[in-house]
């Protein structure tokens, strides 16, 4: 599968792998009530892979799915790597909460919505076109930068191939 056509969709009990993969730069939509018939509808129209730790919705025939083995979220990042390959986009390129591509902004732009110190101590800002958080590098971005390694570093030791993904 090409990189620039890789989209995702996690059903309800992935909301966490979700997460952690829009910061990675994955293309990954979230439902957390939909029903398997809604889930397999919108990855076929979306032409999205389907994730999910269902063996029975996984088994379907005619949708894109990545059967999630583990419960542990770094186990499912790095199946996913190894299994899908790298993201499209880099990462902290996408909304955490909306997946939708971060739009660069600047301070004047955002200072109604930011603190006065962040401001003040920060030049670059991202925004969401979706939900209208801003985003910056704060603080917590040194932890955050290490988790992703962590998932890249052993996700780049997976195989492709491996783990259950059907129907390319």
């Amino acid at each position: 599968m090409e990189r620039e056509s890789l989209r995702l969709l996690a059903d309800g009990m992935l909301g966490r792998l979700a997460k952690w993969l829009r910061l990675l730069g994955y293309d990954t939509a979230y439902e957390n009530d939909a029903d398997d018939l809604h889930l397999a509808r919108r990855a076929r129209a979306e032409g999205r892979v389907l994730l999910t730790r269902d063996h029975v919705l996984a088994a379907r025939r005619g949708l894109r799915t990545l059967l999630i083995e583990s419960e542990v979220l770094e186990e499912q990042v790095r199946q996913v790597q190894g299994t899908l390959g790298p993201p499209a986009e880099p990462p902290r390129s996408r909304c955490p909460l909306c997946n939708l591509l971060l739009e660069p902004a600047t301070g004047a732009e955002v200072a109604d919505r930011i603190p006065p110190y962040v401001l003040r101590t920060h030049e670059r800002f991202r925004v969401c076109p979706g939900c209208g958080r801003v985003y910056w590098e704060g603080s917590h971005i040194e932890q955050m930068r290490q988790q992703m390694e962590r998932f890249t570093a052993e996700g780049a030791h997976s195989r492709r191939g491996e783990n259950g993904h059907r129907g390319d």
